[in-house]
């Protein structure tokens, strides 16, 4: 009888590392905003893989802290977050639609620490807006869409 009791004591501690684990590596974000429509709508929530600003690749939507009044910021990253496409990588050229935003002469690259992230949507304010995203802003990359909100039905 005291085999069972240590084999769910052993379960319950496995399962709770897991979640543990689950949500230091995961994190759900809820979409507020077309600028990601038709991939992404608003009150869509999608599970975001946390992951550092090296690992993103080109083409991939990523979560990031959103620029306060006072620019980036720095330290830990915290709400509100935004949701954009990655467009380009640092040492890739700048994209021209980027390069009014960023003042980069014709030729120019991306900045080391940088990224430039666009909007799947006709509004959006992104980097043909703000410019560059600072790598250290990015929370990680979206894996899914777990559920739809009300107006993804459009």
């Amino acid at each position: 009888m005291w085999y069972a009791l240590v084999l769910v004591a052993a379960f319950v501690l496995v399962a709770t590392a897991v979640v543990v684990v689950a949500r230091r590596r995961f994190v759900v974000v809820q979409v507020s905003g077309v600028s990601m429509w038709p991939t992404y709508g608003p009150g869509d929530r999608v599970l975001v893989r946390r992951t550092a600003a090296g690992q993103v690749r080109r083409g991939e939507v990523v979560v990031f802290a959103s620029a306060g009044p006072s620019g980036w910021g720095t330290g830990p990253l915290s709400p509100p977050w935004a949701i954009k496409r990655v467009t380009a990588l640092a040492g890739d050229p700048v994209p021209a639609d980027v390069a009014a935003a960023v003042a980069a002469e014709h030729g120019a690259a991306v900045p080391e620490d940088a990224l430039v992230v666009v909007g799947d949507g006709t509004s959006s304010a992104d980097s043909r807006i703000w410019g560059y995203l600072p790598a250290d802003r990015v929370l990680g990359v979206a894996v899914r869409r777990l559920s739809s909100g009300p107006s993804s039905a459009m």
